[in-house]
């Protein structure tokens, strides 16, 4: 579909992410070492997994609505929806364990006055 952000062209990117082409590239290498687009049976994702990440990207950046944003990806706003439920809980920072120098136990996460 002409007309619509899409990954491949790098212009679009920076501009509505904040991020470098490059940082996009490193992040999408990322969550595909992570496994989170893996073969499945059933229907396809109707977008890459480059754009779905733009797409996350863009949401969270822009704050555009769903009805806002599908129209730039050329997806609908259930697909827009669903592409943010999947892909985002994927780019969301992991709570990091700490453990006492001395156990495997975790520490409580409590600063000292």
């Amino acid at each position: 579909m002409a007309g619509v952000i899409t990954a491949s062209e790098p212009s679009w990117i920076t501009p509505f992410t904040g991020l470098s082409p490059r940082q996009l590239s490193k992040l999408v290498t990322a969550l595909r070492r992570e496994g989170v687009d893996p073969v499945r049976k059933g229907r396809p994702w109707s977008l890459p997994l480059e754009d779905r990440v733009l797409l996350v990207a863009v949401y969270w950046r822009t704050n555009l609505t769903l009805r806002q944003l599908a129209p730039l990806f050329g997806v609908s706003k259930s697909a827009a929806d669903r592409i943010i439920g999947h892909v985002g809980p994927s780019l969301a920072l992991q709570q990091s364990k700490r453990f006492r120098k001395d156990s495997r136990t975790p520490q409580a996460d409590v600063t000292k006055p």
